[in-house]
């Protein structure tokens, strides 16, 4: 049990040791390190310095490590005994802001230096963009500012309130990094600038529009001496490319960083009203109403006032003169001498316009004629090339008929000869077939010793031999008749009998019997002829002969 005591009490005190020394910093919180045991401060320190020789500590809230004696999210183990610490939220720079840190503690700014640098106490050059930063309260604080939006249609015109004395102070813009007023215009968008080192202002560039007759009537005496008024319109805007010149020149600082009202009372009313009275006093009261003149009149201020506000920065887009009132003494009937004039023009206008309709009558009376003769002439055109056309394929077919039909006779002269020589060789064949076969006969006949019978009834023995052994029949008949014969001797001068229609099969009782030799004769084997002693024995019996 005393050792499970101990156990326990030792236990407890490495979690008490542990817990007493571990620092828990949660997401978007900070930690500031205090120093309790080590080196004093010297007079001229406010903060505890970085340990000298990394291992002297300084009393005091730190500065030294990455965050400037802050730590972050995380879990950290520091000895009580020589260490305290505070627990903060860190700073947090919101979306449509941006943050500018002022140094709290270092070394004083020189004389004529407005941002501080590292290690200094003062205004710090860099910006913070929206986002979470740590920072050392007890050495720096963060001021929140909006950031510079210039807006479509506008410029920024940038003056930087710290930097190098320019080197020209007599001029209207300094060089580009130099304290003053930059050449360099902002355009339309988001800037993240300090606003301890830079000042932007923002001039209007769109177009604005001035009244001649506004802030008094225009009024000026005309070449006879006629006392003329006008009201007109001038549009104009400032040139992007001269926005800072025209802002330093013409910006007061009872309107802020408008020069709107000033290029107007500066610019274009002195402009406009002496290009009127110098243009006007050259015309006569009556060319004040002429429409002619008028129109040259604007023509001139426009080009006039156009080229000298250009040299000024300023782009006139548009003048128009509204109305001109000249005296009533001469307007009436000036006026109607012009009416007059306008309707004489009119008149001649009229007369022209029915001269011109006239004469496009004509012209299209004459356009549908040649439009006429021309489809008539590409009918007969059409309808002769299609006649020749037709005539051409004709010709063609007939071309090409009769060469096939020169072809085919060719073709049947070339077969009627080639039947002929296919009869005349068939005949040859057939005669040397018939020759042939007329050679054999005649061997045949020569072998009887050229009797005919003797060789017709050896061919026939020869072809019945084999079949027959014994025949019984009729002994009267033609078939009968025709057996007895050959058994006889035959007479070359008689001639062989043949079987008459009067023989009859039926009505003998004769019985003929052929028996076949048990050797074949001289007639059964080819190429012998059989002599007389070789013919077939007939064995005849005869009853009831008629």
């Amino acid at each position: 049990m005393v050792l499970g005591g101990l156990l326990l009490l030792g236990l407890g005190l490495v979690l008490a040791v542990y817990n007493s020394c571990k620092i828990d910093i949660g997401t978007a919180q900070q930690a500031v390190l205090i120093r309790r045991e080590g080196l004093e401060l010297e007079p001229d320190m406010e903060l505890a310095p970085p340990p000298r020789d990394g291992r002297a500590y300084y009393k005091g809230v730190q500065l030294g490590g990455p965050n400037g004696g802050v730590l972050t999210e995380g879990r950290y183990f520091y000895n009580p005994y020589y260490w305290s610490w505070e627990i903060s939220p860190q700073f947090v720079v919101p979306g449509d802001k941006i943050g500018i840190r002022i140094a709290l503690s270092g070394e004083d700014l020189p004389a004529g230096q407005i941002l501080a640098q590292p290690g200094q106490k003062g205004i710090l050059r860099e910006v913070l963009k929206p986002g979470r930063y740590p920072y050392n309260p007890y050495a720096e604080a963060i001021e929140l500012h909006a950031p510079v939006t210039i807006a479509a249609g506008f410029r920024g015109v940038v003056t930087l309130l710290a930097g190098p004395l320019p080197k020209d102070p007599n001029v209207f813009l300094v060089e580009e990094g130099e304290r003053g007023v930059q050449s360099k215009t902002l355009e339309p968008g988001t800037y993240y600038l300090n606003p301890y080192e830079t000042r932007v202002s923002m001039v209007d560039c769109r177009s604005r529009r001035f009244n001649l007759g506004q802030g008094g009537e225009m009024s000026f005496l005309s070449a006879d001496g006629f006392p003329i008024t006008l009201d007109g319109v001038v549009e104009f805007r400032v040139l992007p490319a001269k926005v800072a010149e025209m802002f330093v020149k013409y910006n007061e600082d009872a309107n802020g960083d408008a020069i709107d009202e000033e290029i107007i009372a500066k610019i274009i009313m002195p402009e406009s009203r002496s290009l009127c009275r110098v243009g006007g006093s050259k015309l006569s009261g009556g060319q004040f109403i002429s429409g002619d003149d008028r129109e040259k009149f604007q023509t001139d201020l426009v080009k006039s006032l156009t080229q000298n506000c250009q040299k000024q920065g300023i782009e006139i887009l548009a003048v128009a003169i509204t109305s001109i009132k000249p005296p009533d003494d001469i307007a009436q009937p000036v006026q109607q001498r012009e009416v007059a004039k306008q309707k004489l023009a009119q008149f001649r206008r009229e007369k022209l316009q029915q001269l011109s309709e006239a004469k496009l009558k004509v012209e299209v009376v004459l356009a549908e004629q040649k439009k006429l003769v021309v489809e008539a002439g590409q009918e007969v055109v059409e309808k002769t090339t299609k006649a020749e056309q037709e005539q051409q394929v004709a010709v063609t077919l007939s071309e090409q008929k009769l060469k096939v039909a020169q072809t085919q006779l060719e073709a049947a002269k070339d077969k009627a000869a080639a039947i002929l020589a296919k009869a005349e060789a068939d005949a040859e064949v057939i005669k040397f077939d018939n020759a042939a076969e007329a050679a054999g006969l005649a061997a045949q006949v020569s072998a009887f010793d050229g009797d005919g019978a003797a060789m017709a009834r050896n061919m026939l023995l020869g072809k019945l031999a084999p079949s027959f052994r014994t025949i019984l029949g009729n002994s009267e008949g033609p078939l009968m008749n025709l057996f007895s014969e050959f058994t006889k001797q035959h007479d070359k001068s008689r001639p062989l009998p043949s079987a008459g229609p009067s023989t009859r099969f039926g009505g003998s009782h004769t019985s003929t019997s052929i028996s076949r030799p048990t050797e074949p004769t001289a007639a059964n084997r080819p190429g012998q002829s059989p002599s007389r002693s070789d013919s077939l024995p007939l064995a005849t019996s005869e009853e009831n002969k008629p």
